[in-house]
């Protein structure tokens, strides 16, 4: 007798579990339960995704959906988790709570590691309860392909079965719990459309006055370390800008779901000075006024327009709708601020730095068409595409986690001692090449200098100096 309990915080999150179970990867089960978790700053005012437009397609593959965030109150899932001392009370208290029994217990996450910063987020603590269960992982973006963010405890890693995911960068193996070896499945792209299409049948269809327009995904930069709102802010007008450079007088936004709601008043002062018609979609199923911006959870999928209203060109910086757009639905797509995200996100490790290195990448360049000026070749989404995107995406993942993913050190030293493209030498900054003794780093006798004591005690000395003439 086996429970299967599948845990989503987001829309998309549950439908990507429902097109895993409509394709067969779920073996049958007496019971299946969705845990639903509210992670908004204060999930009191803020609906929670099975009372979102859309769920209603997606029920009926579960016996019951039940809320973890009832189930733990006080306490916010997006920073608890049970000491390890109370994990047996713990899972006492939820099967008798939620009826399970003796059952034996399945788990499938949205992730197991703790979110950027250190908190532990639901996942964390469910798979932390249900202590010795099997574990099922999917991921329905971009940062599977990315490496393990954070050494995970032998006792939980081992129990991950495998990890489930969208397939949107064919070519591309995802790093992702490899360390462990765990294999990766792909969703097939047939089941996800057919979930999108019923989703978007069941939801209000959004309000465009015209056919085929560009469609303008917005992102949330100002979240992102380096980076603020004036960057965000610039990243949405050059999506204007590029767009409309690009002949597109019909332009319609989807806005970021923490956006609030004066967020985008530059952007439509920017389309009437340039005389296009921007029509920019409702981010929330409640007034914006009432609610902060943190708490806003998106009325719709972006994923969801592509049939509705089929844009002739998607544009964003390195939203997994892009890569839906362009994979399971044969879109334009054209990416832009790719270079200065990457140039401000620090740390090194942080997990959005491989999606926005496929974006980079992958995607052609939005303010530069490919064959237009001198310099076309540099610039261009076509020319900056490298060779094998797997082979570089796994160098990266050595670079970014070399304790994590040490068994990737032959790969990655293969891959940059083969010559790889200035586009691509820009990826790997010189210092952290030098320091894992990679192809690409200082020569030798220089490096040794770099890791003297003395040296480093002294060049530390001189920018304490210059810091304090500064001020």
């Amino acid at each position: 007798m086996t429970t299967q309990i599948f845990c989503a915080s987001t829309l998309h999150g549950a439908a990507t579990v429902a097109a895993a179970m409509d394709a067969g990867c779920f073996r049958p089960a007496r019971r299946r339960i969705l845990l639903v978790s509210n992670n908004a700053a204060v999930p009191e005012v803020s609906p929670s995704l099975d009372e979102l437009p859309g769920f209603d397609a997606l029920r009926d593959r579960f016996d019951e959906v039940l809320s973890w965030n009832a189930a733990i109150a006080p306490f916010h899932p997006s920073g608890w988790s049970p000491r390890s001392g109370d994990a047996p009370m713990w899972e006492r208290h939820l099967r008798r709570l939620w009826e399970l029994g003796d059952d034996d217990v399945e788990l499938t996450v949205e992730s197991v590691e703790s979110v950027e910063g250190g908190a532990s987020g639901p996942a964390v603590a469910v798979t932390g309860i249900f202590l010795g269960t099997p574990v099922h992982v999917y991921e329905d973006g971009l940062a599977g392909y990315g490496p393990t963010g954070s050494k995970l405890d032998p006792l939980l890693g081992t129990r991950v079965r495998r990890l489930l995911h969208l397939g949107l960068v064919p070519g591309v193996k995802p790093l992702l719990l490899m360390e462990f070896g765990v294999e990766a499945e792909v969703i097939p792209a047939d089941a996800f459309r057919t979930v999108l299409r019923k989703a978007a049948a069941a939801a209000p269809a959004p309000e465009v006055p015209y056919g085929a327009p560009a469609l303008l995904i917005g992102e949330c930069l100002s979240g992102l370390p380096g980076l603020g709102p004036e960057e965000e802010e610039e990243l949405h007008l050059r999506m204007l800008r590029g767009a409309v450079e690009r002949g597109h007088r019909n332009l319609v936004l989807v806005p970021h779901p923490t956006a609030p709601a004066h967020a985008y008043g530059p952007l439509e002062s920017e389309a009437e000075r340039l005389g296009v018609e921007l029509t920019v979609l409702e981010a929330a199923l409640l007034e914006p006024s009432a609610l902060e911006p943190s708490a806003l959870e998106p009325s719709l999928l972006a994923e969801t327009l592509f049939e509705q209203i089929r844009p002739a060109l998607v544009v964003g910086c390195f939203s997994p709708a892009l890569f839906t757009a362009r994979q399971l639905y044969g879109l334009d797509v054209a990416s832009t601020g790719t270079r200065e995200v990457l140039e401000r996100l620090t740390p090194f490790e942080h997990s959005d730095r491989v999606p926005v290195v496929l974006a980079h990448t992958l995607l052609p360049e939005l303010e530069k068409r490919p064959g237009t000026g001198p310099e076309a070749g540099l610039e261009t989404g076509l020319t900056r595409t490298p060779g094998n995107p797997g082979r570089l995406v796994t160098a990266l993942g050595f670079v970014m986690q070399p304790r994590i993913h040490a068994g990737l050190r032959p790969a990655a030293t293969a891959y940059l001692a083969g010559g790889i493209t200035p586009a691509e030498q820009e990826l790997f900054p010189r210092r952290r090449l030098t320091v894992l003794g990679l192809p690409g780093g200082l020569p030798g006798r220089l490096a040794a200098l770099t890791r003297n004591p003395a040296l480093r005690r002294a060049a530390g000395r001189a920018r304490r100096l210059g810091r304090t003439v500064l001020r």
